[in-house]
């Protein structure tokens, strides 16, 4: 479906008409007092969905409350919805699949970005110049975030192990003051503070893989999509105004994340303009597809109970219902 098409059914009447009806969801059990939903620094479309009080203007009639609640990384945002903290929140594709085989019971119907997020970062004037030279290293990751799994898979492909480092687990703001401060060798970035530690530290990417960084996923929780899917329709449809808005005001969009994240307007413009992509908003085929050959990973390093399916979990994550009603109407 041509992008313009796809906008024009998803901000109308006929999708909130249509997506309220999917099969298997019921329509909202009761009326919905609070939404909790989180913003993040990673997810410029957050950003600016909260800066434009869009969420408070589609509900303001119900007198539904919006809760906005900060997510510094994927596992922050896996955590509050394990917890019932949060009923929606943004992580990348495989923290969601690893959170999910463990037991958290979220799924997606949206994608919020195609990010370049994450690569291995060394100070400006390490010795390190290959994934190699990181034997014996300490490197900072999150853990439960995209930035160590992608650390995980990368080392792989240099003929490494887990064992093969020594693994420092900061959250990501700390990780990128860690390695600057020469406390660890290396550090798995993400955006925006990676950014800032290149332009600001001259630090250096010594690897990066677009097709090691998995999407940005909105994830619900099951229970919350099942109560009140017509309210999360209402959220995907602003969501995609919000997605809209970004891809064709970058440069306003980086202005609104370097006032959220406190970075430099060059840094905030790198990550929008450079690294992030708006393009493709339903989950579908190539989401599982990315899935399913990161997977392996997490069944490499024991991330995930033995036994568990998990291509059987990438279908049970992956809602693409929304998606195939939408390419109905």
């Amino acid at each position: 479906m041509k992008r313009r098409n796809f906008l024009h059914i998803a901000t109308g009447s006929a999708a909130g008409a249509a997506l309220s009806v999917l099969p298997g969801l019921s329509s909202a059990a009761s009326t919905l007092k609070e939404l909790r939903i989180d913003y993040a620094y990673y997810s410029p479309t957050s950003l600016a969905l909260r800066r434009f009080g869009w969420l408070e203007e589609e509900f303001k009639a119900d007198g539904t409350n919006i809760k906005w609640v900060f997510s510094a990384g994927s596992n922050r945002a896996l955590e509050y919805l394990n917890a019932n903290s949060l009923d929606i929140g943004s992580t990348a594709g495989l923290a969601a699949l690893l959170a999910k085989a463990n037991g958290n019971p979220i799924k997606t119907p949206y994608i919020f970005s195609r990010p370049e997020w994450t690569a291995l970062v060394v100070r400006k004037d390490s010795a390190i110049q290959t994934l190699a030279d990181l034997k014996g290293k300490k490197v900072a990751a999150t853990k439960g975030t995209d930035p160590y799994l992608f650390l995980l898979r990368a080392l792989k492909t240099a003929g490494l192990k887990r064992t093969d480092i020594e693994h420092v687990s900061l959250q990501h703001a700390d990780g990128r003051a860690a390695l600057e401060q020469g406390k660890v060798d290396a550090w798995a970035g993400l955006d925006p503070h990676m950014a800032a530690s290149e332009l600001e530290a001259n630090s250096r990417l010594i690897y990066r893989n677009v097709a090691f960084n998995t999407y940005g996923f909105l994830n619900v929780r099951e229970d919350f999509l099942s109560n009140h899917a017509a309210e999360v329709t209402r959220v995907l449809r602003t969501y995609e105004k919000a997605r809209a808005w970004v891809r064709n005001n970058p440069s306003e969009a980086a202005k609104i994340l370097a006032e959220e994240a406190k970075v430099s307007l060059p840094v905030a413009l790198l990550q929008i303009k450079l690294r992030s992509d708006f393009s493709h908003a339903l989950p579908s085929s190539e989401h599982i597809q990315a899935l399913q050959v990161a997977a392996p990973i997490l069944q490499d390093e024991g991330l995930v109970k033995p036994g568990v399916d998990l291509n059987r979990t990438i279908r049970e994550l992956i809602d693409t219902r929304f998606a195939q009603n939408l390419v109905t109407a």
